[in-house]
């Protein structure tokens, strides 16, 4: 099954210029015990671009999602979350992302279920309002 990645940069309330890290992270999954479930490729979003690919592995019984050869548009306040529509409402935040740039792994807690995540969207949000403000200033 492909999945579409998602990257849109929505609204929070905040003006701190906290950018994400631009020096390359170079995470990875063990390829040979864990198995790759769901993978896709990113689809921009209406406030920033990004390129790569991302997997969705299990290995006993945990899901990890890894993106690969990641470059996404840097902004304030960005998380990685799986979404259950293109402009997430219904989401899982798997953390701050950790870099623009490289190859990145991200827990997954629970066992969630994938069917419920239509576009299975990793999406990247900022402060969309706000962030644009930030960084006129």
């Amino acid at each position: 099954m492909r999945w579409i990645i998602f990257i849109g940069l929505i609204a929070f309330f905040s003006c701190k210029k906290d950018l994400a890290s631009t020096t390359p992270v170079m995470d990875n999954i063990d390829t040979t015990t864990a198995d790759i479930k769901y993978d896709g490729s990113f689809m921009n979003g209406p406030f920033g671009s990004v390129s790569g690919m991302v997997k969705i592995y299990t290995e006993d019984q945990q899901y990890s999602l890894a993106l690969i050869n990641v470059v996404i548009s840097n902004g304030p306040d960005l998380h990685v979350y799986l979404s259950k529509e293109e402009q997430p409402g219904q989401f899982i935040d798997l953390g701050k992302l950790k870099s623009t740039t490289g190859n990145q792994v991200y827990s997954i807690t629970g066992m969630p279920d994938f069917s419920e995540y239509l576009y299975d969207s990793t999406t990247m949000i900022q402060n969309s309002l706000k962030a644009q403000e930030c960084l006129e200033n």
